[in-house]
């Protein structure tokens, strides 16, 4: 069976899309991937676009979604990014909270270091679910 991974900040512009990116990039189909927000962004982080085109990872197509409880239920891995108590809790999810910093706002250069630390917990979470 196919892990699934949901990634839920507020807004699901920027670390979330950035997470969800590199988890499909790096697990391709071995893992189905989410991300939603607690209150949408209108587009994902110019910057956060622009940070994961340099390391090759188009999240160009990406649109801000809406947390729903549906998708924190259909998912076995639940990571919070700063969204603090707007996630649903479901017995029998695994729910984890990353600590990082928020890129709204900021330039590209500030941008890639919170890249290289979500591609880092990434290659983690992977190796966790045996990707």
């Amino acid at each position: 069976m196919t892990p699934s991974v949901l990634f839920v900040c507020v807004h699901n512009a920027g670390r979330s899309q950035m997470a969800a990116g590199w988890l499909r990039h790096l697990a391709r189909d071995a893992v189905e991937v989410r991300s939603a927000g607690s209150i949408p962004g209108d587009q994902v982080n110019p910057a956060a676009v622009a940070a994961m085109a340099e390391v090759g990872i188009d999240i160009s197509d990406q649109q801000p979604k809406m947390l729903t409880t549906d998708a924190v239920e259909a998912s076995d891995v639940v990571i919070t990014m700063g969204c603090g108590d707007a996630c649903p809790i479901f017995p029998g999810k695994r729910y984890l909270d990353w600590q990082l910093e928020d890129p709204a706002g900021k330039g590209v250069a500030s941008v890639r270091p919170i890249r290289d630390e979500i591609e880092t917990r990434i290659r983690g979470l992977l190796a966790e679910l045996g990707g």
